[in-house]
Parts: structure tokens; sequence; C-alpha cells
């Protein structure tokens, strides 16, 4: 069985623009927070239940997570279309992930339009979870969702076109400090002041930037720092991110960041524990032969892409820790202009518009296209797996 051409998935995708994008529009104006996106899972799965899907959700023991499969005619290989729909407190969608979701719903749906008699399994699976250290993938890997998943496929919105970039390894934890309660004015003497273990605790870190490596990034709020004026407070706590570019190098770092937080407890007379608010976010394997089929869909499409340098500015994502399991891809596509700095207002606002609906409709053939080559052309898959295992291709 032959895939389908570039130009009858871009006509599906065509077709299918307007769900898509009213699902995209209905996902951004309704914001919501990880593990708690219930309107976006309800969206997304009833449409793609309508499509011919077939759905169960809650899965992995995640209440807004699903698996939507399109099962084929035959045996073959398992591909899945990966969908993230959280949101960023305050922020709302800054990070885009409303084009994630419907671009990536609709690339399947695409597929299964114009390939109906395919070979083994298409899949969109709704992975939540994924700002905030929610480490949504971590859990449903962890729970056997992704048992017999042969390729994940994504795309991530931006400021420009790229085959894929670097991901950080990231920690996130949170570091409590108990001090003792006093009056702040009669009797501070009497109190120990978790606040100020947290405040020195924050300038140790500022003192280790100068010697740590330049790819790693401490950085954190306060997330408690008393409840009133005139009360020492008993407690705070500051909640950090730990990132490098490899999970070694930043568990090495969180231990430093131990240090730290023990000696502004022992400095102020309180207590610290360091716990993590999160799994740890593994360090990202982009699939260089997947990749490399993308940007050929995108480039025919009039696209211009190019890879990511390896040395550039990162962030971290949990599809790291699934690039650790099985192939994957996760391009970048551009929505704003150049210089439009992620997880901002500006982002918000760019993905909602025409040009990020233009994109995503793009960027959702390239997705199709690899999902349809993956399902048809044996060859392709076993290279992916060759380079995800290390072996020359």
């Amino acid at each position: 069985m032959s895939s389908p051409s570039l130009r009858a998935l871009s006509a599906e995708l065509t077709a299918l623009r307007p769900r898509m994008e009213a699902v995209s529009l209905a996902i951004h104006a309704r914001p919501e927070l990880k593990f708690a996106e219930f309107h976006a899972h309800r969206v997304l799965t009833r449409w793609l239940a309508e499509a011919g899907f077939t759905v169960t959700a809650p899965a992995g023991g995640l209440d807004t997570a699903f698996v939507a499969v399109h099962e084929g005619s035959g045996p073959g290989p398992y591909v899945a279309v990966l969908a993230e729909y959280d949101a960023l407190p305050e922020v709302g969608h800054g990070c885009g992930h409303n084009l994630i979701a419907a671009g990536g719903a609709a690339a399947a749906i695409a597929v299964v339009r114009a390939l109906p008699a395919h070979p083994g399994t298409v899949a969109v699976i709704g992975t939540p979870g994924e700002e905030m250290g929610g480490a949504g993938k971590v859990r449903l890997a962890g729970a056997g969702v992704f048992e017999g998943v042969d390729a994940a496929v994504m795309f991530h919105p931006g400021d420009r076109w790229l085959t894929g970039r670097p991901g950080l390894a990231a920690a996130h934890l949170r570091v409590a400090f108990t001090g003792l309660s006093a009056h702040a004015s009669v009797s501070p003497w009497l109190g120990r002041s978790a606040l100020a273990a947290a405040q020195l605790f924050l300038n140790a870190l500022d003192s280790m930037r100068q010697f740590v490596p330049p790819t790693a990034r401490l950085h954190g709020i306060v997330s408690d720092g008393g409840q009133a004026p005139n009360v020492v407070p008993a407690r705070a706590a500051v909640d950090l991110y730990v990132r490098d570019r490899t999970a070694v190098s930043a568990e090495a770092l969180v231990e430093r960041v131990r240090a730290a937080a023990e000696g502004a407890a022992l400095a102020t007379g309180t207590r610290a524990e360091v716990s993590e608010t999160g799994p740890l976010y593994a360090e990202r394997r982009d699939n260089g032969v997947l990749a490399e089929r993308f940007a050929e869909a995108v480039r025919a499409l009039g696209v211009d892409i190019a890879p990511g340098h390896p040395e550039s500015p990162a962030g971290s994502s949990d599809i790291g820790n699934l690039s650790q399991l099985l192939p994957v891809i996760h391009p970048y596509v551009r929505i704003a202009k150049a210089g439009t700095p992620a997880h901002s207002e500006a982002m918000r606002e760019a993905a909602a518009t025409p040009l990020a609906h233009d994109s995503t409709r793009l960027a959702a053939t390239g997705l199709a296209k690899v999902v349809a080559e993956l399902l048809t052309e044996p060859a392709l898959l076993a290279a992916a797996r060759a380079e995800f295992e290390g072996v020359p291709v």
C-alpha cells in the first residue's frame, strides 16, 4: 500500500481547517491549568469520536488524558500523534497548546480520511499537564499508555520554523523552610524567620550562578512568604527549576541546591526540606530520520525550515522522557514574528491569529505525511528505529 500524496493530505487538511480552527479557538478562549483541562478534553474527544476514532477516556489514571485510536485493515505500526492542551497561570495559552491539540487531531483525522484502509493503528494521545512540571507524558508512560507505540509525533508553536531544537533536562523542586512564629515588633527575637531563610537561599543561588555550567538554568519563585507583616513567618517556600543539558548533570546540580538550602536553614535557625513537585524532565532526543521527512513535506508546501542550533537556549518538556523510550519528533512552527518570547502575552495573542492557524494547517499536513509514511513504508520505521537505537544507518 502506498502513502497518500502530499497534495491529497493537504486537501484533507484544507477541508478540516474550519473545524480545526474552531477547536483551537474554543480551547484558547477557556485556558485550563494542568490536569484540569476538562473543556479541552471534551472538545477534542468529541471531534475524534465523530471522525471515527474509538476514544478511551480517562486514560492512564489521569482524568483529562485520552487515547483515541483508528484501527486499520491489518497488522502494522502503531503511530501516535500527541496532543497537549494545558495553559499557563495568568498567561493562558502563551505556549500555543491550543494549536498543538487542534493541529494534532486534524493531522490524524486527515490520515484516516486519505488512507481509510491503512495498516496498523493511528492514535491521538491526549497528554495533559505538560506545563508546570505536571509530567503528563511521564505519568502516562508509567501507566503503560505508550506500550506498543512505535513512534510519536507532535509540533510546537514558536517564532520560527525548526525541524527540532534542544530540550534541557529539568528537576522541579520545592524548598520549604520551617521556622518559629513570633510578633514581628514586640518580640521578633523569639521567632525564627522561614522567609529570611528563603531569602538567604535565593542569595546563595545567585552566588552559585558564576560557578555552574553555562548550559545550566536555576530559576524560581517565592511561593509562600508568610501571611501577615506583623508575624515572623514560620513557613516559607521557594518553587524552583534546575535545568541542564542532561538528566545526570541536572541531578548533580540538585545536590548543590540541597546543600544551599541546608546552609540557609543553619544560618537562620530554621529547617529546610527539599521535595520534588513533579518528575524529572529528561533531555530531548529528536529523531533525525523522521524530522527530515517532516521537513521535506513542509518545504514542498513552501515553508523555509531548518534545524535548530544545538547550542541555542532551550526549555524543557516531558516529550524528553518519551524520546528516551521511542522515536519522536517535536518540530517548531512559526506563529508570530521573530523574537516573540514564549510564555508571554504576545505569544498568547499570536496563538489565536489567522497566521497561527495557517501555520498549524501546514504543520498538521507535515505530521500527517510522516504518519502515513510510517504506516506504509516499513523501511522508514526501520531507519527511525535504527537511529533511536544508535545503529549506523
